[in-house]
């Protein structure tokens, strides 16, 4: 398995992939249409080794990777199945209705094209969110690809060929400037898209920068990738492994702390032992490993898979970092489950493990606001609440001040929720 040469398997070459051969035509043809809205792509490590080919369609890494009819609300599926199957329509046509369908699908939640996009003299930097004080996100122009696409993807705007839905950074590097100038930020991730797509030379040009006295105020540096369960190959024997792991240590010896934050969704994901390779390759070069994912119905909407995936995860020498809910865009309905229900699984996944689990903050919305976590349910004065905070905020004087929503047992998002005892906003509003 170590050998293993990465193939990428898309809507194009789909038929080239053994195990597409056995999948009923209903699933074959909501792959195809749902993948000219949305990005697909999978991989023979994920295909070969996470997926349980006898457990389809009911499979978690099947759902993860592959497309369901579901995944599109039945007006948009039947629009785009008809435009798919009508000879008359020119590719100009075919164009104008996945577009349409894709700006219905909230793009850009949470105002990332609106509201943090930060200004250097006078003009937008290329690539880069600054949303909360102390960290700035960074899209490198090379790492805007993934190994393999998660259906449920937030940023799947970053994957469709449309540029101006796309973070990247420009070819003169103007976020290293904006970085410079920004002395109250302390922590940069990279993201994307996945930054371990790229070699190790160009990983090299992105992070290496930083380790000079001019960033002596950026003392932490994050790796945002699914790399670790998708292709762990990166870290042990890709041509340039070795490379890529020695620039990790040159970062942590440089007095910077890397943390690769690792998004991993099933437990499914952490059964090979090159998975755990790479975990052991990682942290001997003094990176720390945080670990995030999303509830998501169909895939890991069970307390119990949760807690065992913590306990795995803090026993490999990871630490559980967030449990987020899935953001309202793209393919929300199929995947998103009621903050009722999803506060139920959280605790109940948190019981079960020891404080060294608890480390994992949630259920966390990255809403307008910032990251609003949901901290409980309660009676007050007759009225039953949700009792919240802001993990996160972009206003820092707002971070972990509770405020209480009005209980809505089919809420599925913040935007959803109402002030309760009548209140007209919520005191971030006001």
């Amino acid at each position: 398995m170590n050998q293993t040469t990465l193939k990428l398997y898309t809507l194009r070459n789909i038929e080239q992939l053994p195990q597409y051969q056995q999948l009923e035509p209903e699933a074959k043809e909501a792959l195809r249409v749902v993948a000219h809205i949305l990005p697909f792509r999978v991989n023979n490590y994920v295909a070969e080794n996470l997926i349980d080919w006898n457990n389809i369609p009911n499979d978690p890494i099947y759902q993860l990777t592959f497309m369901q009819k579901g995944m599109l609300d039945e007006s948009h599926y039947n629009l785009m199945k008809t435009a798919l199957s009508d000879s008359g329509q020119t590719e100009g046509d075919l164009a104008a209705t996945i577009f349409k369908i894709r700006n219905e699908l909230n793009p850009h939640p949470a105002g990332q094209l609106s509201s943090n996009v930060p200004s250097f003299e006078d003009r937008p930097v290329p690539g880069v969110q600054h949303k909360y004080k102390q960290t700035a996100l960074v899209f490198p122009s090379a790492g805007q690809q993934c190994h393999s696409y998660c259906t449920f993807c937030f940023r799947w705007p970053q994957f469709i060929g449309e540029n101006d839905l796309k973070f990247a950074t420009d070819q003169q590097m103007t976020y290293l400037k904006y970085l410079k100038e920004h002395e109250e930020l302390t922590d940069v991730l990279f993201t994307g898209g996945d930054p371990m797509v790229m070699n190790s030379k160009l990983l090299q040009k992105y992070l290496e920068p930083l380790l000079s006295p001019e960033y002596n105020h950026i003392q932490n540096i994050r790796i945002g990738s699914k790399s670790l369960s998708y292709w762990p190959q990166r870290f042990v024997s890709d041509k340039d492994s070795q490379e890529v792991l020695d620039l990790f240590k040159r970062v942590n010896d440089s007095g910077k702390q890397l943390a690769f934050m690792a998004h991993i969704n099933h437990i499914n994901e952490m059964q090979t032992d090159i998975f755990q390779e790479a975990i052991h390759n990682i942290r001997q070069t003094g990176t720390q490993i945080r670990t995030q994912a999303p509830l998501l119905r169909h895939i890991n909407d069970d307390s119990a898979m949760w807690a065992k995936m913590w306990k795995e995860q803090v026993r490999l020498g990871m630490i559980p970092y967030y449990f987020f809910i899935e953001r309202d865009t793209g393919p929300k309905n199929y995947f998103s489950l009621p903050l009722a229900k999803t506060w139920e699984i959280y605790k109940n996944a948190l019981q079960e493990v020891s404080g060294l689990a608890r480390t994992v903050r949630g259920p966390s919305m990255s809403a307008h606001p910032g990251k609003v976590a949901i901290e409980g349910m309660n009676v007050i004065n007759g009225e039953k609440v949700f009792v919240l905070t802001l993990l996160q905020a972009r206003n820092p004087d707002h971070i972990k001040k509770p405020f209480l929503a009005k209980y809505d047992e089919n809420a599925v998002w913040f935007d959803e929720l109402v002030p309760a005892f009548g209140e007209s906003k919520f005191f971030f509003e006001k």
